[in-house]
C-alpha cells in the first residue's frame, strides 16, 4: 500500500438547510464543496476534488456522509464514499471520519483503499480540510 496524506481548502458552491418539525434543533442539509488538493504525493497534489455531503444535526451534533470525486487532470479521476461525526463548537463545525475509494479510471482504474480525514468550518461557506489513508492502483496490484 502506498501512503497519502494532504490537504485542501474547500468551498461551498450550492447547499440547502431543511429546519425539521419532529425535535427541536433538528436540521438536515445537503451542500456541494469544490477544492484544490495539496499533498506531497505528486499523485494527489493539485487534484480538484468535488464532494457531496449530507448532514443530519440533532442539537449541535449529528453525522455527515457522502460521495467524492477527484479529478488528476489528463491522469484520470477516482471518486469513494465517506461517512463523518460532526460537532458544533462555538458557532462553527468540526467534521471528523473516514473515506473509501470505490473506483477510478485512467491511471486510478482499480483503485483501492481509504483514510480518515478532518474539516473544519472557517466560515459558512468555507472549510480546510486535512486527510491521510493509503490506497494500491491496480498496476500495483498486478505486480
Amino acid at each position: 500500500m502506498n501512503h497519502m496524506a494532504g490537504s485542501f481548502a474547500g468551498e461551498i458552491t450550492q447547499q440547502s438547510t431543511l429546519t425539521l418539525t419532529d425535535q427541536p434543533n433538528h436540521m438536515m442539509n445537503i451542500a456541494e464543496v469544490r477544492g484544490t488538493q495539496k499533498s506531497s504525493d505528486p499523485l494527489w497534489n493539485n487534484s480538484k476534488m468535488t464532494y457531496w455531503g449530507v448532514t443530519d444535526l440533532l442539537n449541535g451534533k449529528g453525522t455527515q456522509h457522502g460521495y467524492y470525486h477527484d479529478n488528476h487532470a489528463g491522469a484520470g479521476n477516482d471518486w469513494g464514499t465517506f461517512e463523518a461525526r460532526v460537532t458544533t463548537v462555538g458557532g462553527g463545525m468540526i467534521i471528523e471520519g473516514t473515506f473509501k475509494f470505490a473506483g477510478g479510471d485512467g491511471k486510478y482504474r482499480g483503485i483501492t483503499g481509504g483514510g480518515k480525514f478532518k474539516s473544519v468550518m472557517k466560515s459558512e461557506t468555507e472549510l480546510e480540510c486535512t486527510w491521510d489513508g493509503n490506497y494500491v492502483l491496480a498496476k500495483s496490484k498486478a505486480a
